[in-house]
């Protein structure tokens, strides 16, 4: 019998640890860690998505060819010879030799890890994949496209943050991928968000997206000028201000904000503490700053690619509001960001290299697909699965629950596999109609646990989206914030931010055929083809990707029922 080529693909040891495997070039699957241990961006190795995969596959860890990883720790040296010179630099000098430790030390860390996906897998050949080159592998092999430039915006790969270059599916079946232009550490839009983040009392790495939801209740006018100020736009790109955001060194005890940025915004804020509208303004200022260099990084891709579409990945392409100034600004004809733009996807971009090298073929399996992980279609629950909890089956579960919906409850969906990504795309959602006027309080107070100026974005049947957002292309992936139409801010306000935007999802029947019936039944009651789509957890807690998760969801939060796998759950 051929013996089959097998590619396992690894984010892991430093955040978001996920896997990906690639059979005869073809994707098998994808998970996050978190999503299957509860333990929100771990760093872990993916030990449980990587059991599921080889599974799935019917292999075990013998069969694997090549273990893919996602960064080529070796190029972290690159930083090095940048020593002298920082020394040389007052607003630098301190943390020139500080920085030049941490990334040698990051290396040497490196070859450690290395040596222990070896002795794992002592048949398979390891492949480190330059980080940049992961994410826009992933970026261009998710798109349908034929020609794309990819633009991979982040806080730190080895030493790049930011890459231009092209994607082009070649007529023999393979795939090239060129980065034509970069920029390195220190400058980093995704270090300087992050260090805003901190300050501001949120989650550096995870709660980038509150901070994008404060800022529309911010004047950025207080803080434009001091911000415009500490992160420039350059011709090709933008720089950091050292007096402002300090030369990153890669430990933890040394701030990412100066005593002068402190001086001239405000104390840091205690994660407790009250948020007031200097935060908001901060916000305010912060995101401004940050939709101008993403246009002009857009701009820039489109002047040395020459083609008029985009891919966008990394970190900073997770901000949807930046990103629906870039489809606003009309630079490319479409812009397409994956599913999994952040770190996790990476999994998927190193499997696709390595395995593009060995074959010489681009894999096939990545285009339009989300949900990629695990399944529990024979899922079997008992009268009373927890304490206080009864189920039943419904005869037609789509319907009952667009009624349920209808009514008013907010009902958890655990359905198909298992989404890739941070935002719920209908398989792993906690939905509610957007036509009560209390439903954003009710889900931020007793379902989310989070802060009440928290939107919540909507998903809409493709083929009615224009009759709600003006946004002119698809968004399956809920990664677009759009404007909304007149007759969405008369009937469905609930998903309108402040700013007058919504993060929408387009859902077709062929995507998810029961998500798009649970909207079309919905719209048969109502009148709207649009929910509030959500993600199935708590705040902290990453999205349950397995059945206990979501029952302990329903236990541990206000909602009123849970959907998994046409069990119905509900409280006695």
């Amino acid at each position: 019998m051929t013996r089959r080529h097998v590619v396992l693909g690894l984010c892991s040891f430093t955040h978001d640890s996920a896997a990906a495997l690639l059979m005869d070039n073809n994707l098998v699957g994808f998970a996050e860690e978190e999503r299957l241990t509860g333990d929100k961006h771990t760093a872990a190795f993916p030990e449980h998505a990587m059991s599921w995969l080889l599974d799935t596959a019917g292999l075990d860890a013998t069969a694997v060819d090549v273990v893919a990883y996602n960064f080529d720790g070796r190029r972290y040296l690159d930083a090095l010879p940048a020593t002298d010179l920082y020394a040389r630099i007052p607003e630098t000098q301190e943390r020139a030799q500080p920085r030049a430790d941490s990334f040698r030390k990051v290396h040497d860390r490196f070859n450690t890890r290395m040596a222990h996906l070896r002795e794992r897998f002592p048949r398979a050949r390891v492949a480190p994949v330059l980080h940049h080159r992961a994410h826009s592998m992933y970026a261009f092999a998710s798109s349908s496209y034929d020609a794309a430039a990819v633009l991979i915006v982040d806080s730190l790969g080895e030493v790049q943050t930011t890459t231009i270059g092209n994607g082009l599916r070649l007529h023999d079946g393979g795939c090239r991928i060129t980065i034509t232009e970069d920029i390195t550490d220190p400058a980093s839009l995704g270090y300087a968000y992050g260090a805003v983040t901190e300050h501001l009392g949120w989650r550096r790495g995870d709660e980038e997206g509150t901070v994008m939801a404060l800022a529309a209740l911010g004047d950025p006018t207080r803080f434009r000028t001091m911000i415009r100020e500490a992160i420039p736009i350059t011709d090709h790109g933008f720089s950091l201000d050292p007096r402002c955001f300090p030369l990153r060194v890669l430990a933890r005890d040394y701030p990412r904000v100066s005593a002068a940025f402190i001086a001239a915004t405000c104390p840091a804020r205690h994660p407790s503490a009250p948020v007031e509208q200097v935060h908001a303004d901060l916000a305010a200022a912060l995101q401004e700053r940050t939709e101008q260099v993403m246009v002009h990084l857009a701009r820039r891709a489109r002047t040395v690619t020459g083609l008029r579409l985009l891919c966008l990945g990394g970190g900073v392409a997770a901000n949807c509001v930046a990103v629906g100034k870039i489809v606003e600004a009309g630079i490319f004809d479409e812009v397409h960001v994956p599913p999994a733009p952040g770190d996790s996807g990476t999994a998927i971009g190193a499997a696709l290299a390595a395995s593009l090298d060995t074959t010489r073929q681009a894999a096939s399996g990545v285009a339009g697909r989300c949900y990629l992980g695990p399944a529990y279609p024979a899922v079997q629950l008992s009268e009373r699965p927890r304490p206080g909890l009864i189920t039943h089956r419904p005869t037609a579960p789509a319907k009952h629950l667009a009624i349920k919906l209808a009514e008013g409850n907010t009902v958890g969906l655990f359905h198909g596999r298992l989404e890739a990504g941070p935002r719920a795309l209908g398989n792993r959602s906690i939905l509610a109609s957007p036509l009560l006027p209390e439903v954003v309080e009710r889900l931020n107070a007793t379902v989310k646990f989070r802060e009440p100026f928290r939107p919540f974005a909507p998903v809409v049947l493709a083929v009615t989206a224009a009759d709600y957002f003006t946004l002119c292309q698809p968004a399956p992936y809920m990664s677009i914030a759009s404007g909304v139409t007149d007759l969405t801010r008369e009937h469905i306000p609930a998903i309108v931010h402040v700013n007058g935007t919504a993060r929408v999802q387009t859902v077709t029947a062929d995507a998810n055929p029961f998500l798009a019936e649970v909207l079309t039944e919905f719209a048969a009651l109502t009148g709207h083809p649009v929910l509030i789509n959500t993600s199935l957890n708590v705040k902290g807690k990453p999205i349950c990707g397995t059945p206990d998760m979501a029952l302990d969801c329903l236990t541990q939060s206000g909602l009123d029922a849970l959907m998994l796998e046409g069990w119905w759950v509900s409280r006695c």
